[in-house]
């Protein structure tokens, strides 16, 4: 025995040693076992003792090499704690507390070619997070990842909510969500929430710190069991990650609750996040805005130009005042640029950044915005034509800062780059950031539609405002199956708003829209199956929203500071006509609202 325990100390037996390991939160609730078993690297999820996850496989496929997930061991490991708070400029929580455990274990293969890499648990009190760390080796410089084999087995055939990851369509993301066993999913995205039967538990799985990396999406069972796999967004020619060591994937994230309420605000994708590399935030502020916009989508307006081009001087400067009357801090203005005559999804590359259409005079509006104290919202929209885009992303921007103008609607209406890549692949990721990062450069806060969902980079880049991701208002306008059904936002809430803020638009106060010629739509045309109260209430539940009615509307960039009702107006003094102008509800409100609901 002694000579055993000898052994044991010097390192001479290290695969029994680190054949099993685990960790715990700090409340130790959650607990993350790591294990090999015949020769294959395991990780299952505990809480309160009771089996949440079984035992799954981690692993890769590369390219032209073995699989790396047969013949490992764990050479050794070590433990962490940590315990801090950090501030968000802005957000629903103001003070977050990253509070957690960790365990890092060393794992490489016992046979050739040798690889090696770092398997990183973190356990939180609201979950549990792990991702792999590549170190620079011989046996693995340049690669080309083929396939991520992260798996996660329930335990239970939980209830999921989902929209599928395999529709071709424009945008994938703006589906309806639906519910059943997860042993039925198919191909879904995340967040993906699901509901242990018991109805105790509730598990969201998702991803945080998505860095030059393909998006992970999740490959389910089929009614084969209740695994699911990593299930990566490809280029072109199916590759999934190109890359060099060293290298770290993004943070896969279970989040874990007893009731579906806990698990909003979610800050785990937050605390997986580096700190905010943007010395000084004092010019990223939230804002509510009103913006030529719902026009085009029920025909009273258009984005080409002609006889019906709603971004016109004359139309914006009418836009400008009711806001400046209103107390609203910005226009958000679409069609303004060159590029939207023709079919403008297939001529992507038509659009320009920098140039207006002759009866829109960008200058003059930026200073008659800024004398009114209000600010002027550029919209780029690039219809999956990133080369055109970043061509000219340094130009235009540069042009926006000089004209004072600091925030940007972006859009990305495809399924698939000029190039054939995903709009979730790896391609796109580095896009995204790019675009992030030049816009930091600019002090210029983004609002990004067909977006990736979010995965916490607005710790890292505050100026990450918002973004659409889910199926949004417009539905409303024009959906051919008659708009969205009432349950969509409550789904919402506790589905794609866990990822972050969400662009949904509320604020449709002429709930009976009428129709171009005036005649007010049938019972079935698609119109807001709403009420007044309702769309108020979206403010609260629908974080950084903006919003519009029928002709105008209300909205916020980011989440609001003020508490201030607008002022009225009369229908006389502006041609917008919007019935109801309201701020976005603030974090004091959301508190006060709660604590009259606990008293009752």
């Amino acid at each position: 025995m002694k000579t055993l325990r000898l052994l044991l100390l010097l390192g001479g037996i290290v695969t029994p040693l680190f054949s099993q390991t685990r960790v715990a939160s700090p409340d130790g609730r959650n607990a993350v076992t790591v294990e090999i078993h015949d020769g294959k690297l395991y990780y299952s999820v505990r809480r309160d003792g009771h089996p949440l996850l079984l035992p799954s496989m981690l692993g890769f496929e590369f390219r032209g090499s073995p699989l790396l997930r047969d013949s490992l061991r764990i050479a050794d490991s070590a433990r962490s704690s940590y315990d801090t708070t950090w501030t968000q400029p802005w957000g629903e929580v103001s003070r977050i507390r990253d509070h957690h455990n960790e365990l890092r274990l060393n794992v490489e293969e016992t046979g050739m070619p040798n690889r090696k890499f770092t398997l990183a648990v973190r356990a939180f009190n609201d979950g549990v997070a792990f991702r792999y760390e590549f170190p620079a080796q011989p046996a693995l410089g340049d690669f080309e990842m083929m396939d991520e084999l992260t798996e996660f087995t329930m335990a239970d055939n939980a209830r999921a909510w989902s929209i599928p990851s395999n529709r071709s369509r424009l945008d994938r993301s703006e589906q309806l969500f639906s519910s059943a066993p997860m042993s039925t999913l198919d191909s879904v995205q995340t967040p993906l929430t699901m509901e242990v039967r018991d109805g105790k538990t509730f598990v969201v799985i998702h991803e945080a710190n998505l860095v030059d990396y393909a998006k992970m999406n999740l490959r389910g069972p089929r009614m084969d069991g209740r695994t699911l796999h990593a299930d990566l967004a490809p280029y072109a020619d199916g590759v999934k990650v190109r890359g060099h060591t060293p290298f770290v994937t993004p943070w896969r994230t279970i989040q874990i609750a007893d009731n579906v309420t806990e698990l909003s605000p979610s800050v785990i994708g937050l605390n997986l996040n580096p700190p905010s590399v943007i010395a000084s935030t004092d010019w990223i502020k939230p804002m509510k805005y009103v913006g030529i916009w719902w026009g085009m989508h029920i025909g009273t307006m258009t984005w080409s130009s002609g006889p019906k081009h709603g971004a016109t001087t004359a139309n914006t400067k009418r836009y400008i005042d009711f806001a400046a009357a209103n107390g609203i801090g910005g226009v958000l203005v679409e069609g303004w640029n060159v590029g939207w005559d023709g079919d403008w999804i297939q001529n992507r590359n038509a659009f320009s950044f920098t140039q207006s259409y002759p009866d829109y005079d960008l200058p003059e509006l930026a200073r008659y915005a800024h004398s009114k104290g209000v600010k002027l919202i550029v919209h780029n929209e690039t219809s999956g034509g990133i080369q055109n885009y970043e061509r000219q992303i340094d130009s235009a921007f540069s042009m926006y800062h000089s004209l004072g103008l600091d925030a940007i609607k972006s859009g990305y209406v495809t399924d698939k780059t000029s190039e054939g890549h995903s709009h979730w692949s790896q391609f796109m990721v580095n896009h995204y950031r790019h675009v992030i990062e030049q816009a930091a450069h600019y002090h210029i806060m983004l609002d990004v539609h067909e977006p990736i969902q979010d995965t916490g980079e607005r710790r890292t880049y505050p100026n990450m405002m918002s973004r659409e991701g889910a199926r949004g208002q417009e539905y409303n306008a024009w959906g051919g199956e008659g708009g969205n059904p009432p349950e969509h936002e409550t789904i919402l809430f506790f589905t794609r708003l866990l990822d972050g803020p969400m662009d949904f638009t509320p604020g449709i106060f002429d709930i009976m829209i009428k129709r171009p010629t005036g005649q007010p739509r049938r019972v079935e045309d698609p119109h807001p199956r709403t009420t007044l109260a309702k769309q108020l209430a979206l403010y609260v539940v629908t974080s950084s929203s903006r919003g519009v009615s029928a002709t105008a509307g209300s909205g916020s960039w980011g989440r609001s500071r003020t508490n201030r009702p607008a002022r009225s107006t009369s229908r006389s003094r502006s041609s917008i006509r919007a019935r109801v102008m309201w701020p976005i509800f603030t974090r004091t409100d959301r508190a006060r609202i709660g604590r009259r609901t606990r008293s009752r």
